[in-house]
């Protein structure tokens, strides 16, 4: 029984998906020593992209929304110490 396969929820454009295919790709002969073909490759990036990229993407959006309520804090004590009594 086959298993739908999971769409990522994030998306390279094709120009970044070709650069990260090939940083993968070379990484993992470097460092490992594994002649991966292209299939092998994506298959890789696709497992990245649908199980581990939403971890990073979450996290990124939880600091920026840290940066923006400091920033917005910042903003409304600037706007209290203007205000005429």
């Amino acid at each position: 029984m086959s298993r739908a396969k999971k769409e990522p929820i994030l998306a390279l454009d094709s120009a970044q998906e070709q650069a990260a295919l090939q940083l993968l790709k070379r990484f993992l002969a470097e460092r490992f020593e594994l002649q991966l073909g292209s299939f092998e490759v994506q298959e890789v990036l696709d497992l990245f992209a649908r199980e581990i990229a939403p971890y990073y993407y979450n996290k990124a959006i939880l600091d920026v929304q840290a940066h923006l309520k400091d920033r917005f804090e910042s903003i409304e004590s600037d706007l209290w110490a203007l205000e005429k009594s």
